[in-house]
């Protein structure tokens, strides 16, 4: 008897995996507002009613993608952390982890001014939660590298915090990409670059 409820529970978290790993990519691929329900349970190959067991909205999918996202950061900095590097190192790795996420299609589009979506997000306990310890984390390794001389003291830390954020879903790497002339190892070394030492020579 013990067996059937967890068959279900098991069945039903295989669900919801595929419906946010099929939320990410659609929203990495057309962003946020092209992205549709229907697209989705189409992917998935269920009903929608069967959808909407999980997530009631949109924007629930995509706080539920963003969560996802958050998780394998998180991952990333505790391996990070794990190694004998700089902070400065640290973070320009982060960076390009985040460029190699947007390359494979894993990083969400997700439009900036949408206030329907903002109030998802910030209503979202698992997404907040996340988002405050990769901040704490990230802005952690600023001040050190502030400190250390190796990025600007003058910079607000939290203006440098927020730049590597806009740097996960930076179109510089699409339109570079998209003229097929360099290669993806090549782009991901330029933006890292571009980033962290900016555009003189």
């Amino acid at each position: 008897m013990s067996a059937r409820p967890r068959f279900r529970e098991q069945f039903l978290q295989a669900r919801e995996d595929a419906i946010v790993e099929s939320v990410n990519r659609l929203l990495a691929e057309k962003g946020f507002e092209a992205m549709t329900v229907d697209e989705v349970v189409a992917d998935v190959g269920i009903a929608k009613a069967s959808l909407y067991k999980h997530f009631t909205s949109k924007e629930e999918l995509a706080a539920a993608a963003m969560v996802r996202v958050l998780d394998r950061a998180l991952e990333e900095v505790a391996r990070l952390r794990g190694l004998e590097l700089s902070a400065a190192a640290r973070l320009q790795a982060v960076a390009r982890w985040a460029y190699e996420q947007q390359m494979a299609g894993q990083m969400p589009a997700l439009p900036s001014q949408n206030s329907t979506l903002r109030a998802t997000l910030t209503g979202d306990k698992a997404y907040m939660d996340r988002l405050m310890q990769l901040s704490d984390d990230l802005g952690a390794w600023i001040v050190q590298a502030q400190g250390q001389g190796e990025l600007n003291p003058a910079l607000p830390p939290e203006l440098v915090l927020y730049t590597l954020f806009a740097r996960a879903c930076d179109p510089v790497l699409g339109v570079m990409r998209a003229s097929g002339a360099h290669t993806d190892a090549q782009i991901v070394d330029w933006l890292v670059a571009t980033c962290f030492k900016g555009l003189a020579p």
